[in-house]
């Protein structure tokens, strides 16, 4: 697909939801960039630092024990690794870069970018427990585990860096349930509205 315009998609999704393979096929389908947590190879090769430092603190909570924030600056290392991802994903933004990016707070953080559509993924419990069961191979009480901690984990980062609430629906262009129609329908579905928003976007003619 050719880009006449800056386009910017966010996706983020509950755990088992299918959301980042989701965001995977429209970035492909688009023909732009996606950015995840292997970014972090990116900015460890820009910032000269191996990149076990930053996926250590990537998506952490802050320690509140150690934890000392003076006006912006912070002695955190998981806030660090947040800002720094943060301050990569407006910096590219702001060249003009099209991409699909999943969380890292990406709606709120580019909320200004007026090309931006923000989109949420969920699924039924029991399609996130079968698909997290069978890619880990798990048991059922296993895999419910699994869910809950990294659910409550990307719920917990969300909220602390961004304005809106993790999942509200209304923070978001739209929400979908990927168990309705599965990926690959989802990302159909996903991939229309988004034509359709860019075509929304487009001058019209004289």
């Amino acid at each position: 697909m050719e880009q006449k315009q800056q386009l910017i998609i966010s996706i983020s999704r509950e755990y088992g939801s299918g959301g980042h393979e989701i965001a995977e096929k429209i970035a492909d389908r688009l023909g732009i960039k996606l950015y995840d947590r292997s970014m972090l190879d990116e900015i460890a090769n820009e910032l000269n630092v191996k990149v076990e430092l930053l996926e250590q603190f990537d998506g952490k909570p802050r320690n509140f024990m150690l934890t000392r924030r003076i006006g912006e600056h912070t002695n955190s290392m998981a806030e660090i690794v947040a800002d720094i991802q943060f301050d990569y994903l407006r910096k590219k933004a702001e060249e003009g870069e099209s991409f699909v990016v999943v969380g890292r707070c990406a709606e709120s953080i580019l909320h200004d970018f007026d090309c931006l559509i923000s989109l949420f993924v969920i699924g039924d419990k029991s399609a996130k427990l079968s698909r997290i069961m069978e890619k880990y191979d798990l048991g059922e009480s296993e895999a419910l585990l699994k869910i809950a901690r990294h659910d409550n984990r990307r719920k917990t980062y969300h909220n602390r860096h961004s304005d809106y609430k993790w999942g509200d629906s209304r923070s978001y262009d739209l929400c979908v349930n990927s168990s309705r129609l599965g990926i690959d329908g989802t990302a159909d579905l996903l991939e229309h509205y988004i034509r359709e928003r860019i075509k929304s976007r487009a001058p019209k003619a004289d």
